[in-house]
């Protein structure tokens, strides 16, 4: 093996593929542990969404008596729990991945861009379970969403696009700045109310929907819901949610890169 000064950042994108194996092995080891010693075990994975639901249709569907836009409302709050929970699991997981790792990171070079990016992706196996969960409400309240859940095809991977930017950008700040694993649960929690997941954006005041849209997750959680319950779809904020998923992306990744090389040395 030849080493060259600035061989690794030459090549940096193209190692990323070269080591695609390591990607699979940590994320299929993240799988694997995610549950262990559980009495539940996967089970938890429906539970939890399936708890907060609960909680939403009480307090914003039988108490405050919010509009559903003829959704039965259950159905209408787990349309946006399911790209809520990924991302906020993404988020989560991402943040702490490089700490987690720190063995690893510290004895072997490889694109340290890979562990955050595998956390947000095993986030994804969490998703798919929630989403069986999802079709057996809507079989017990005779729901049928139509063709157009086939959208989710595309609006899926656009998901893991807006967790992977701020997981990015989380992950890197987190190795100088510890401080963030107090913050990230603080986001979290607050951002569940924030956003659109137990009540529709359609409530939002029209002079607030552009302000409110700069949300990533309202984009998102918005065009879930049109896909799996056929909710209208407020136009400008999907374009502005877009555009903030992606500054939020190169910005992730433009500072990930900038304090990679730091981080054995941090760490």
């Amino acid at each position: 093996m030849v080493i060259e000064a600035g061989h690794a950042e030459r090549n940096y994108w193209h190692d990323i593929w070269r080591y695609r194996e390591l990607f699979w092995f940590l994320a299929w080891r993240d799988i694997l542990v995610r549950y262990k010693q559980t009495v539940l075990g996967i089970t938890w994975a429906l539970l939890q969404p399936f708890l907060t639901m609960l909680v939403f249709v009480v307090v914003f569907g039988r108490i405050a008596k919010l509009p559903s836009d003829g959704v039965p409302y259950p159905v209408l709050v787990f349309a946006a729990l399911l790209p809520w929970q990924f991302f906020s699991r993404a988020l989560s997981e991402s943040s702490m991945s490089l700490i987690t790792n720190t063995n690893l990171i510290s004895k072997v070079y490889f694109p340290r861009l890979i562990v955050p990016a595998g956390s947000v992706v095993v986030s994804l196996v969490d998703f798919l379970i929630s989403f069986v969960l999802l079709a057996l409400i809507m079989v017990w309240y005779q729901f049928w969403p139509g063709p157009r859940i086939l959208s989710l095809i595309v609006l899926v991977p656009v998901a893991v696009l807006a967790a992977i930017g701020p997981g990015l950008l989380i992950s890197a700040l987190n190795v100088r700045y510890r401080d963030f694993r107090y913050i990230i649960p603080f986001i979290v929690q607050l951002g569940v109310y924030i956003s659109p997941v137990g009540f529709s954006s359609n409530v939002i005041p029209e002079r607030w929907r552009l302000l409110y849209s700069l949300n990533p997750l309202v984009g998102v959680i918005d065009a879930f819901r049109w896909a799996i319950t056929g909710a209208p779809v407020y136009t400008p904020s999907l374009v502005i949610s877009g555009i903030t998923i992606l500054l939020l992306l190169a910005l992730g990744i433009w500072y990930f890169r900038k304090t990679e090389r730091t981080f054995a040395d941090i760490i």
